[in-house]
């Protein structure tokens, strides 16, 4: 699935145990009644966000969890997840940003004779 919109905030990353880490952020979606969707990243996709910010135009390929939870009256509750797996950028800076990233280090040439 996906969703597509404008990034609406972006929050810092949350560390939930020594094995665990998940980042939130919030898409706008452009419906005829926008929404705000609230999506999360976790472990190592935490960072894939860092490519945008508040504004730019996202695609987020997302996949939905729930599970299942018992409080301690005895009543079963439901909770859901949206979390994302791929973040793509629609503007062309953030395509510019994203190639930066790819592009090849370049060497130094050092002229200078050997010391041997």
């Amino acid at each position: 699935m996906q969703v597509k919109g404008k990034l609406y905030a972006i929050n810092e990353t949350q560390v939930v145990s020594e094995k665990f880490k998940k980042r939130e952020f919030i898409v706008e979606t452009e419906d005829q009644y926008p929404q705000l969707i609230s999506i999360q990243l976790t472990q190592d996709r935490v960072d894939l966000i860092n490519l945008f910010e508040v504004g730019d135009a996202v695609t987020v390929s997302i996949n939905l969890r729930g599970r299942a939870w018992e409080n301690p009256q005895g009543e079963t509750k439901y909770f859901n997840t949206v979390e994302a797996w791929r973040i793509e950028g629609e503007s062309a800076k953030n395509a510019q940003v994203q190639g930066a990233k790819k592009a090849p280090v370049k060497e130094e040439i050092n002229d200078e004779p050997l010391p041997f």
